[in-house]
């Protein structure tokens, strides 16, 4: 239902990503969406699926949203139901948000978004609603049946913003053809951290940098290579050991301590397994989003020196909060926002993942720590700056 200041709002914005609450980089471009877009329409009223409803009224309290319930009792499979659809059509925009375009479990409404948003994003066009990939990854697509549907998608957008090379790449490389692709950025790279007493409170709850050493964050991902295997796969318990071996090196050979930084809930599991197996436990602590909002946790990442991370929100994140950042190529768009940032040499790729080579990108790039942040904060500088922008588009579509 809609606040009583709520009436009269001018302009619907419907928003589609994947706002579940169980991911803070979901949730940072959610929040960066809503900020930018009310800069320029503070009356808009946006529209979000969603499968925790009140996760995104609580979160997202300052700004006008009302909540679309993709729950099963509302008549949805997650994306793939009649509140969604009905939401879109009303809209005076609709706004896809995310990497949620690729071809992995097509036809699985509870994983893909892909093969549905195919269906009903073509409908909304037709109708005459303007459809703007916003800030958005495109891929991987692997298959025809996703090229096809990935196809019709671009058919029925009024504009592309893409926020990153990789995708426009995998446009040019697999074929794809729209008249208009604008660059963008990552909406999460202007995600407000929280201010400093909530940073101290924060730091004491979970005694954070009490031990006056410096810190190096970590993230460790449940998904191990799962979207960049060829062949074999690298697998989970390899991973747990190789991840533990190195931070124990990481600790001993630089004399840090190491914060696990995790952002999405389903990698609880695989940090706690990780933590299970580090020798020098007590100098090793762990937050994650299953407690603190993504604002909380970009404040934290501010007081790191470097941060080594897998998902990429988590690279995002930390870069946007000034840390330099050394990535596993989990996913190609790991790569993708590495290389805007001019942090591709800070890469480590699963078919050369060792402790040894895993700790020789974090300790090089720890002794050349401030020349690299040096390096990457105009570059960072500028994507914020691009994200910001994208929201200048809109105005063609809603005055």
């Amino acid at each position: 239902m809609l606040n009583q200041n709520q009436a009269g709002v001018m302009k619907t914005i419907n928003v589609i990503g994947n706002f579940s609450g169980r991911n803070a980089g979901d949730a940072a471009i959610l929040g960066g969406v809503l900020e930018d877009v009310s800069r320029i329409y503070p009356d808009a009223l946006f529209t979000i699926p969603t499968i925790n409803p009140g996760f995104v009224q609580r979160q997202f309290a300052e700004y006008r949203v009302q909540t679309v319930s993709m729950l099963p009792w509302n008549g949805s499979m997650k994306i793939l139901g009649v509140p969604v659809l009905r939401a879109a059509l009303s809209a005076d925009v609709i706004l896809v948000t995310d990497a949620i375009l690729f071809d992995r479990k097509l036809y699985n409404p509870l994983f893909n978004y892909l093969w549905t948003l195919s269906r009903f994003l073509p409908r909304a066009s037709r109708k005459g609603v303007p459809v703007v990939l916003y800030n958005c990854s495109l891929g991987p697509i692997r298959t025809q049946a996703g090229h096809a549907a990935l196809q019709a998608i671009l058919d029925s957008t009024s504009a592309l913003i893409l926020r990153d090379r990789e995708s426009v790449e995998l446009l040019d490389r697999q074929g794809f053809h729209h008249p208009r692709v604008i660059e963008g950025a990552d909406c999460a790279l202007n995600a407000r951290p929280v201010d400093e007493a909530r940073l101290d409170e924060i730091c004491r709850e979970a005694d954070l940098f009490s031990s006056g050493r410096p810190v190096i964050g970590f993230n460790v991902n449940s998904y191990v290579d799962a979207f960049v295997r060829q062949g074999g796969t690298f697998g989970r318990e390899n991973l747990v050991e190789l991840y533990a071996a190195t931070v124990d090196k990481v600790i001993t050979e630089l004399d840090v301590d190491v914060l696990f930084v995790e952002t999405q809930h389903m990698d609880m599991g695989i940090a706690s397994a990780v933590l299970g197996k580090i020798h020098q436990r007590e100098r090793v602590r762990l937050i994650s989003n299953k407690v603190y909002s993504y604002r909380e946790i970009c404040a934290v990442l501010q007081k790191l020196q470097l941060f080594a991370g897998m998902r990429t929100h988590s690279l995002i994140l930390s870069s946007a909060m000034g840390v330099p950042p050394v990535g596993i190529v989990t996913y190609p768009k790991n790569r993708g926002y590495m290389r805007t940032i001019g942090m591709e040499a800070h890469l480590v790729d699963f078919k050369e993942l060792a402790v040894e080579s895993f700790y020789a990108r974090i300790s090089a790039a720890w002794h050349e720590r401030e020349r690299i942040r040096e390096a990457m904060l105009p570059q960072v500088a500028r994507e914020k700056e691009k994200a910001r922008r994208s929201a200048e588009v809109l105005r063609e579509y809603l005055g």
